[in-house]
């Protein structure tokens, strides 16, 4: 599609440096919850598949992809993109911010001992994660700024963002940023917390155990058996 046909499109260079700033921290934020659900997705599946770092990695960046461009394909179709449109604007202005996350928030995890091979019930994992998904933005903010100050990246899809769905366009999501963004900290807290927890509650202690060692009633006291 050319862009120049896009309503709206290359106006993104007219924004003051506020409101380029505040579109970048929303174009990123947006970004880093598609990142942040199929890293956690893809981590949880290597775990469960017992695979290598390498196949983990693969799993955690093609799902990042995935739902980062989902995520930025739905309101294009609700505001009444076809599909193959919403996927051709999508690509063009989510697919350098995405790619400069998933290098930085897996080049962190990587070089975080342990991280790779702490679990999921581990409170190593979600604190890498966390670290690692913050230095991701900071490192795409600036991508998403340099994109939109000329009028590309996100501000391709931030004119069709609010339009009025027809049909049973209605029907398709509306995800706020900020709603995707405090589900996305909620569930990493609420890992956290099961992980500290388990860690706390740690493997159950020996204790001594009354048991009879004659018939005549009375009973001995011993440690089972090491």
């Amino acid at each position: 599609m050319d862009q120049g046909t896009l309503p709206g499109a290359g106006h993104g260079s007219h924004h003051d440096t506020g409101s380029s700033n505040a579109m970048a921290v929303s174009a990123t934020l947006h970004c880093l919850t598609g990142c942040a659900i199929g890293e956690i997705l893809g981590l949880m599946i290597g775990t469960a598949l017992g695979l290598g770092n390498l196949a983990t990695i693969a799993v955690a960046i093609g799902l990042a992809f995935l739902f980062g461009y989902a995520l930025s394909t739905l309101p294009l179709l609700r505001a009444g993109l076809g599909l193959g449109a919403a996927l051709t604007v999508v690509l063009a202005a989510d697919t350098l911010s995405i790619a400069t996350m998933e290098l930085v928030d897996n080049l962190v995890m990587a070089v975080i001992p342990g991280a790779m091979e702490a679990g999921l019930v581990n409170p190593v994992f979600w604190l890498s994660m966390m670290l690692a998904l913050t230095v991701a933005f900071f490192a795409a903010w600036p991508v998403n700024r340099h994109l939109l100050a000329r009028g590309k990246g996100h501000a391709l899809t931030h004119h069709f963002h609010g339009a009025e769905p027809e049909g049973a366009r209605r029907y398709i999501p509306d995800l706020a940023t900020s709603t995707l963004v405090a589900a996305i900290v909620a569930f990493m807290l609420g890992g956290l917390v099961v992980s500290v927890a388990d860690e706390l509650e740690g493997p159950p202690s020996d204790t001594a155990h009354a048991v009879p060692r004659d018939g005549s009633g009375t009973r001995e006291f011993s440690a089972p058996p090491r």
